[in-house]
């Protein structure tokens, strides 16, 4: 139960109205700002607030207002409930969807489906409100409406809440992780590129590794013998 009374402040003023307590006992039990009781006993708020008698609806019994007016020190207790409400039943099966909303639940499939290819009918069906025929119908292009079906965020739609869609989503992706797929040609690391080749036995000097005299030499012997020919 919750720690203040029904209607706080009708309660402030019958209290004000028909006991001896302080403001700060006042404010205590009903749980507002002293400043406020004492607002509503200058009249300068509540006005045309009627007062609520604690003590007909079981809140507070007399003997404890009795209490409070010998001792300012003492604090009211708010009396427990006798009523006993039943436990609410856990709702089952799908998700209710205003009248207004429901030509709209196909839309808000196709969009799942193409958007969130990974989450299981079960899933769809809690979004939206629907039915596991209705999502085939609308997978395999057999609904009635399908030439004019246009794919709506169901958000958007009002049919859940973001934060219900993420958690849907997030389910199926930690049940069924998706691949990465491949992000094409990236650069190869330093490691790869800065490498030596190895050196093979018969493989060709660069070109600082040659002796520039012996080309030299070479070359003078060629354009001899080219000079003797023409002789």
């Amino acid at each position: 139960m919750s720690n203040a009374p029904l209607m706080p402040k009708a309660t402030a003023v019958w209290l004000l109205d028909n006991t001896a307590l302080t403001f700060d006992q006042v404010a205590d039990f009903t749980k507002m700002h002293p400043l406020e009781v004492r607002a509503i006993a200058d009249g300068d708020a509540a006005q045309g607030i009627k007062g609520m008698d604690p003590i007909s609806n079981g809140q507070l019994t007399r003997e404890e207002i009795e209490k409070g007016e010998k001792n300012q020190d003492y604090r009211l207790r708010l009396q427990e409930s006798k009523v006993v409400l039943p436990p609410q039943p856990k709702r089952k099966g799908p998700r209710y969807t205003p009248v207004s909303r429901r030509h709209e639940r196909p839309s808000a499939i196709l969009w799942l489906l193409r958007n969130h290819a990974e989450l299981k009918d079960a899933q769809i069906m809690r979004l939206v409100g629907t039915t596991k025929s209705t999502i085939a119908s609308v997978r395999d292009r057999t609904h009635w409406n399908t030439s004019s079906l246009t794919p709506i965020d169901p958000v958007t739609l009002g049919l859940c809440s973001q934060i219900e869609l993420d958690f849907e989503v997030a389910r199926a992706a930690k049940e069924k992780p998706i691949d990465a797929a491949y992000g094409g040609a990236t650069l190869l690391p330093a490691s790869e590129t800065t490498k030596k080749e190895p050196e093979y036995e018969g493989a060709e000097k660069s070109s600082d590794d040659l002796n520039v005299d012996a080309v030299f030499a070479k070359l003078k012997t060629l354009g001899g013998k080219k000079q003797d020919d023409e002789e």
